[in-house]
């Protein structure tokens, strides 16, 4: 919530300046229900069933979860725009969720009963990013990705502040000036930059490919969890973080 405090403005900033530099999108007022929806399935209800799954499950194992997502968003793509379901794909799913299985399998055996929900809610979180991308390139494209992010950023944020003004109190927050340094370096280089970034990458060459140019985030995201966070790694983890790279890669791969 207080990442999303932080955030906020910023959002705002972008857009009062969008307004003076350029004109307002044509037919604003007729997508705000739909801005507001990819709002909050893409960065509200996302990073919710990321967060909670994260609880349970290791920081290795959520990140090749969700890592998965290019590959949703091939399948719906096929499902809701009747987009070639082909060979490639099938043998991409394949090879992925055989590495999420091994990863997986192991975690069992080393964080506990809870892996299973824990999968499950990250596997969710990148299912409601793979609609956020996939739906939300249409608007990306009609009015700019700038316009967008800033949009549904903050619609996203506004939905975070609800959440927490109805679930939890404000009188239990104890935030320490670290703390508030960390929120602040969270929300400006971890949110907002990469936010803007993300959508323009979507504009230019495709939800899919935006996943795919990213396969080092699994990467390393697994080598900071075992040097920071004492975390587990196994030849399992290696062998499970090669397939999954490998088959989100492989949607990368063209013939010549």
């Amino acid at each position: 919530m207080l990442r999303m405090a932080i955030a906020l403005p910023l959002y705002l900033g972008v857009l009062f300046w969008l307004a003076h530099k350029q004109s307002v999108p044509d037919n604003l007022s007729e997508k705000w229900l739909k801005i507001a929806f990819l709002g909050f399935i893409g960065y509200y209800l996302s990073s919710w069933f990321d967060l909670k799954g994260l609880e349970m499950i290791s920081a290795q194992l959520e990140r090749l979860t969700l890592f998965t997502y290019p590959i949703m968003v091939a399948l719906l793509g096929a499902l809701f725009f009747k987009t070639p379901l082909t060979r490639k794909i099938v043998i991409s799913l394949f090879i992925s969720y055989t590495g999420l299985w091994i990863v997986f399998y192991k975690e069992l055996s080393l964080v506990g009963e809870n892996v299973p929900l824990g999968t499950l809610l990250v596997a969710l979180a990148a299912l409601s990013f793979s609609f956020y991308v996939l739906f939300g390139k249409q608007e990306i494209k009609a009015m700019g990705s700038v316009w967008f992010t800033g949009l549904a950023m903050s619609v996203s944020s506004i939905f975070v502040l609800i959440h927490f003004t109805i679930f939890n109190n404000y009188a239990d927050l104890t935030i320490t000036p670290l703390a508030w340094l960390w929120l602040g370096l969270l929300a400006v280089f971890s949110t907002v930059i990469p936010s803007f970034m993300i959508s323009e990458a979507i504009h230019r060459i495709g939800p899919a490919q935006t996943g795919i140019v990213g396969s080092l985030g699994p990467i390393m995201t697994m080598g900071l969890a075992i040097w920071i966070l004492n975390e587990a790694f196994t030849i399992w983890h290696a062998l499970g973080m090669l397939c999954v790279v490998a088959g989100v890669s492989l949607l990368s791969y063209k013939n010549k």
